[in-house]
């Protein structure tokens, strides 16, 4: 959410960016600046209402005590109108700022100068290649039969407990599963970030705090009858832990790393490759949150996207970065880059973590505020997934699998898997 007062004082700027991120809904903007300036003249009307009635009700005592009986009468007449009307004008208070909150929540955040400018995903912007995509002289299997083969996995019984979307996995696979997420955790624990197991349940203040309404529509899960959602990322949880809180500069950044179960909605049909377990109901996954002064964001921001693209290299599964354009970007992001996987069986990349700079968006929408030296200011706030099984799964048993079948595991995964060199 932006600053109320930069986009009274910068509708144009407001404006422009919602047309790079082709948006058709830019009359939002005047809405908001009227409805703005509606809510301050209705507060300045209460607080002179509230102000008179105080002077008029300190005066009745000295009017009574000069035996101005007449001039009391009428003080106290004057409080009693102010007293009715008051409530009435409070209220009207109230829901004029509430609106002007709602429409606020719908204009996007100023997004970075150097994002490219492109409609959807399709218009992405590589970055930059990681290790050498190749495809072996062998076929590679759908990830299902691979999995199936290595008797790690089963999907026909979680349709019967669950339904579609959900999965058991076993033996060496749900091993390796587990490894992968303990790996992960160490991997940035190393690079100096604090270990969390959050929550996994979040209230609504928070949901709209982290993210925008057609991200949580299409993706959140809601507790019946009760102010909780199962969470999507635990950075949802991790952003949240610091709602309304006032932050110490000297205590920046706050660089932490998190695992979770993530539950989502999935909403709507997708093509071969992204069933089985890609495109699921319930994963695990190992996130990174950085909270930080906004003129830092920039340098966690590179150092992030580069961690995921460092920890994949370790497992000898070639990557690339892909830069979001400004279409592509949801309404909180300032910039986001998604790292992808290289599938050898489809010869072709997919998605495997995204990380994102959100600037001040989700800070402001909590309440979070950072006392420095020359004040209070908003921080920016970052997230990345390090790793986020079984999705990077696929990419793994393709890219370490042996013609035999078998699949190859790295050396730094050996320690977590028993010293095991190959599955089969």
């Amino acid at each position: 959410m932006l600053d109320i007062k930069f986009v009274r004082e910068n509708p144009e700027v407001v404006k422009a960016n919602m047309r790079r991120k082709f948006r058709e809904n830019e009359q939002i903007v005047d809405e908001v600046i009227a409805l703005d300036s509606h809510y301050r003249a209705s507060l300045q009307k209460l607080e002179d209402a509230r102000s008179t009635m105080n002077s008029v009700s300190k005066q009745i005592g000295g009017f009574m005590a000069k035996g101005e009986k007449d001039a009391a009468e009428s003080a106290k007449a004057q409080v009693s109108e102010l007293k009715a009307t008051i409530p009435d004008m409070e209220k009207a208070v109230e829901e004029s700022k509430a609106k002007l909150h709602e429409l606020m929540l719908k204009i996007p955040q100023i997004i970075a100068d150097d994002v490219p400018l492109g409609k959807d995903d399709s218009e992405n912007v590589e970055v930059e290649v990681f290790g050498e995509p190749k495809v072996p002289s062998f076929e590679i299997p759908y990830h299902i039969e691979i999995m199936e083969r290595l008797a790690g996995v089963e999907l026909e019984p979680a349709r019967k407990t669950s339904g579609a979307g959900f999965y058991y996995l076993k033996g060496d696979v749900a091993r390796l599963h587990s490894a992968i997420l303990a790996y992960a955790r160490d991997f940035m624990i190393e690079r100096g970030f604090t270990y969390y197991i959050p929550p996994f349940m979040i209230r609504a203040e928070v949901v709209t705090g982290v993210m925008s309404f057609a991200e949580m529509e299409n993706m959140m899960y809601k507790i019946e009858g009760e102010d909780l959602y199962l969470i999507g990322t635990s950075e949802h949880s991790m952003i949240g832990k610091f709602i309304g809180e006032l932050l110490e500069e000297a205590d920046l950044p706050q660089a932490l790393t998190s695992y979770s179960p993530c539950f989502r909605k999935e909403v709507g049909a997708h093509g071969l490759e992204e069933r089985g377990v890609y495109r699921i109901h319930q994963f695990e996954k190992q996130e990174m949150v950085v909270v930080c002064k906004p003129e830092d964001s920039a340098e966690w921001f590179g150092k992030m996207w580069q961690y995921t693209v460092d920890f994949f290299r370790t497992l000898d599964i070639p990557v690339r970065a892909l830069e979001c354009c400004s279409g592509d970007l949801a309404d909180l992001k300032v910039k986001s880059i998604d790292v992808e996987a290289w599938s050898p069986r489809q010869g072709k990349y997919f998605e495997v973590g995204s990380c994102s700079n959100l600037g001040d968006a989700q800070a402001r929408r909590l309440g979070i505020r950072v006392r420095g030296g020359e004040g209070k200011y908003t921080p920016h706030t970052l997230n990345n997934t390090v790793a986020a099984p079984p999705r990077m799964l696929i990419a793994f048993l393709e890219n370490n699998l042996n013609e035999d079948g078998s699949v190859r595991v790295p050396q730094v995964l050996r320690g977590y898997m028993g010293g095991k060199e190959r599955l089969g």
